[in-house]
């Protein structure tokens, strides 16, 4: 039997949630979890009454990255499955068709970093922080993060591995507002609430939109972006 790592709430209001549930590990992205992730939200696409999609984490932390266990792993399976699924799973956040919302409860540490960024709206509670300490010994994914932030911070946060706190976050423009962790849940409702009164068409155009402006191709392998 599969273990569930995630969690995915559609009440069919228009808004759909999906909750990294694997606190025990700061929920971090295994293979088994980005396939979870990427198989919701090809589900979620299908729905025709669906507009905005919330991603957030449980516990204390948002996400800090890829299970670095399955880098290191002997298992012929897991070599096998480990950059597929990676390629996969940016490429279905990235590309999902309507607006994704992401709730930054805590860390979001490299792979969890770019999950973050990957989304098109960025919500952070207080106890959020954001680097890249893969960058000591893993390429970083960059071009999203620069198509956010601009060439300066997106060089300095992916060539020094320094942490920003969400202050800093908001300064720079990494997410759009910072809430105490109390009232994170509440502001993703409402925002998502806003989000939902639009035409889901007129979602489904300007996430288009979005797309086309960044310019990646779906062919690009995570190491490339």
């Amino acid at each position: 039997m599969t273990t569930r790592l995630i969690e995915v709430s559609n009440t069919g209001s228009g808004i759909a949630t999906i909750t990294l549930s694997w606190p025990e590990r700061r929920n971090a992205l295994s293979i088994a979890m980005r396939d979870q992730i990427s198989d919701a939200l090809d589900d979620l696409a299908k729905d025709e009454t669906l507009k905005v999609v919330v991603l957030t984490g449980s516990g204390s932390v948002f996400s800090a990255g890829f299970d670095l266990r399955e880098f290191s792993s002997d298992d012929p399976d897991v070599r096998d499955r480990l950059w597929p699924s990676s390629d996969r799973f940016h490429h279905t956040v990235l590309r999902f068709p309507l607006p994704v919302v992401a709730g930054i409860n805590g860390p979001a540490l490299a792979g969890g970093f770019d999950l973050a960024v990957l989304c098109d709206i960025r919500i952070a509670s207080t106890a959020a922080t954001f680097a890249h300490p893969e960058q000591a010994f893993s390429d970083v994914v960059y071009g999203p993060l620069h198509d956010l932030v601009g060439g300066a911070a997106a060089r300095y946060l992916a060539m020094t591995g320094y942490r920003i706190d969400a202050e800093e976050a908001l300064r720079i423009g990494l997410v759009s507002e910072v809430c105490i962790p109390e009232l994170l849940s509440s502001r993703l409702t409402e925002v998502a609430t806003d989000i939902a009164r639009a035409p889901r068409e007129a979602l489904i155009r300007t996430k288009a939109k979005v797309l086309r402006r960044l310019d990646i191709s779906s062919e690009t392998p995570t190491l490339d972006l």
